[in-house]
């Protein structure tokens, strides 16, 4: 007998077959496949708890799927996309960057998990999605115009386990859901620089720079934004 949950679950699923078409597509060495794979999950992922809203079939088995599924799709699909975009060519360092961007998926979604009543009106870190698209769009944007990754040298990894860090970090990041932390000018107008910015230098695959100006942007504005109203408490 059909049930109202299996929406839901349905999409909480396909969030999981997307993660691992990622996976599977990065073995083969598709790596913009892969990385459009990663950006799918992240439409299901959306889906999947506005469904179970609307159908006010919400449970905490649907809850723990999602989380599991968002470590596939968000943190070890990326981790996996990055080291074979670049990583692997530095050797253990690379290994140590895509596993610390995994690890601190986990963390992550641990630390929202036993959280949901206690953290209202803001992410405190990056939201584990934000963080698996930046890796994705990246890839798409950096495939797309033919961007030397070797130009970065170092500052690729880097910028991963930085990713990484941000999802386990205090930052406060708007969830727009409603009343949170206060959103300050100065941060805007930091986030519409480094938005356009990307567009400018993406100017050749504007499609790609878009997606990834738009994540890149927000995982600036919290930083600065967080900084901001830390200062003047």
């Amino acid at each position: 007998m059909f049930s109202k949950s299996w929406v839901p679950n349905g999409l909480t699923s396909m969030n999981l077959v997307f993660g691992m078409c990622s996976i599977l597509s990065t073995f083969n060495g598709e790596l913009s496949t892969a990385a459009v794979c990663i950006l799918l999950a992240l439409v299901a992922d959306g889906l999947d708890g506005r469904s179970a809203r609307a159908l006010k079939v919400s449970s905490e088995i649907g809850k723990e799927m999602d989380s599991l599924c968002d470590l596939v799709s968000f943190g070890a699909a990326p981790a996996v996309l990055a080291y074979s975009l670049q990583l692997h060519e530095f050797g253990a360092f690379g290994w140590v960057a895509a596993i610390f961007f995994a690890v601190c998926g986990m963390g992550r979604l641990a630390r929202f998990n036993v959280n949901t009543t206690v953290v209202h009106g803001y992410f405190m870190g990056l939201a584990i999605p934000a963080g698996g698209c930046l890796i994705a769009t990246s890839t798409l944007l950096f495939r797309a115009i033919g961007f030397d990754l070797g130009q970065l040298s170092y500052a690729y990894p880097v910028i991963v386990m930085v990713v990484g860090y941000l999802m386990i970090s205090t930052v406060h990041y708007p969830d727009f859901k409603g009343d949170g932390e206060k959103m300050n000018l100065v941060a805007k107008l930091v986030a519409a620089a480094v938005f356009g910015a990307i567009l400018v230098l993406g100017m050749d695959a504007i499609g790609y720079a878009v997606l990834f100006a738009i994540f890149a942007a927000y995982a600036v504005f919290g930083i600065i934004n967080h900084a901001i109203n830390l200062a003047g408490k």
